[in-house]
């Protein structure tokens, strides 16, 4: 504490008119004083009362930031009389490193704190069972599509996979569809330029596969194909197909018929019968649908088949003669036939789905039943 001489004067009249401003210096320096202890209490409680970094850096600008408590103090030093600045700057340094210094330990605390509660968190007790993860399930898509290649692999067909980017060329005209064919509209087809579109149907890798000349031919081509439908319980822009193809010498319809009867009667159980109706393609001649016998009802006529006692589930024919010419295949030796199914067809009919759009909203509630 300073002393001041003001002590052994009297107050009277007399020493007020000659020390007029002793007094009111002594005043500035103790309410400045009482100004810093206010602070230093003031910045105790609320460091102390931190609970996280945040606040205890909001705490850090209130009392040390330019705008702080500190640094107002130290702007009203002007008003100080300049025999007592020096000890008032000294008084704002010494409480000043003492915020700092109180600042930097509970930082360290709740630094400290806050690692020792990650590191909490991190502890594997390898003593307690380990937590069940969800199972993921293969697509009903996959499925059915693992289902079909095992039966066609098991009668000597090989799986093969084209481009989903495919010339104009393979995917209509080497298929004996000409220009002004309505499939070539582009309201159902989704043209990239005039020559390159997204394939509307897998028999452009057939197309590839005929134009290698390597012969006989035994394949399925599965695949993404792209249509410009909207989408609704049966109809998706995007969905995907099962073509098949035999090229050999002395290939006849019947061989045709023997082969997808066999593949109904293993997908769909050995009591499965099937029909052939008439039907035209391009690329085929003769052409035809071929229904399966209802394996819900057996042929009987329920609600799944719509009372009919068949379904039906892909279309086929012979090579049209021209197709085969086209792959430099010579077509008074060679006889071929060739077939299509919708692979989410198949998933539907196989599964009891109802609606199309399930198959791609990826609900776990209901792929978890695959």
């Amino acid at each position: 504490m300073l002393k001041y001489s003001i002590y052994c004067l009297s107050f009277s009249d007399e020493a007020y008119g000659f020390y007029p401003n002793i007094i009111f210096f002594r005043r500035d320096f103790m309410m400045i004083k009482e100004k810093l202890d206010e602070i230093r209490a003031a910045a105790r409680k609320r460091i102390e009362g931190s609970l996280d970094l945040e606040k205890l850096n909001a705490a850090r600008v209130d009392f040390l930031g330019k705008k702080g408590e500190l640094t107002a103090v130290l702007k009203g030093m002007k008003d100080v009389a300049a025999e007592d600045r020096p000890k008032v700057g000294q008084m704002v340094n010494e409480l000043r490193e003492e915020i700092e210094r109180s600042l930097e330990e509970t930082k360290k605390r709740l630094e400290s704190a806050a690692m020792e509660a990650a590191m909490a968190k991190e502890t594997i007790d390898v003593t307690l069972p380990a937590k069940r993860r969800p199972m993921g399930h293969r697509h009903p898509n996959q499925i059915a599509l693992e289902e079909m290649e095992r039966i066609f692999i098991g009668l000597g067909y090989e799986v093969v996979e084209g481009p989903e980017v495919e010339k104009d060329y393979y995917n209509f005209e080497a298929l004996n569809i000409p220009a002004d064919h309505p499939a070539k509209d582009e309201q159902d087809t989704f043209y990239i330029n005039g020559e390159m579109l997204l394939r509307t149907q897998t028999s452009g890798a057939q197309v590839h596969e005929m134009e290698k000349g390597r012969l006989p031919i035994r394949m399925i081509s599965p695949g993404r194909v792209y249509r410009s439908d909207e989408v609704d319980a049966t109809h998706s822009p995007v969905f995907h197909q099962v073509e098949g193809l035999l090229i050999d010498e002395q290939v006849t319809f019947s061989d045709l018929k023997g082969t997808l009867t066999q593949f109904a009667k293993e997908l769909f159980g050995a009591d499965t019968r099937v029909k052939f109706r008439p039907h035209h393609f391009p690329f085929t001649e003769p052409s035809a649908e071929m229904d399966v016998s209802c394996f819900k009802c057996g042929g009987k006529g329920c609600r799944f088949c719509k009372g009919e006692g068949w379904i039906e589930i892909l279309g086929c024919g012979m090579v049209h003669p021209h197709v085969l010419e086209m792959s430099k295949i010579d077509p008074l030796k060679y006889k071929g036939f060739a077939f299509g199914v919708g692979l989410e067809r198949i998933a539907l009919l196989k599964y009891e789905i109802d609606d199309m759009r399930l198959m791609y909203e990826n609900d776990v509630r209901f792929l978890g039943q695959f």
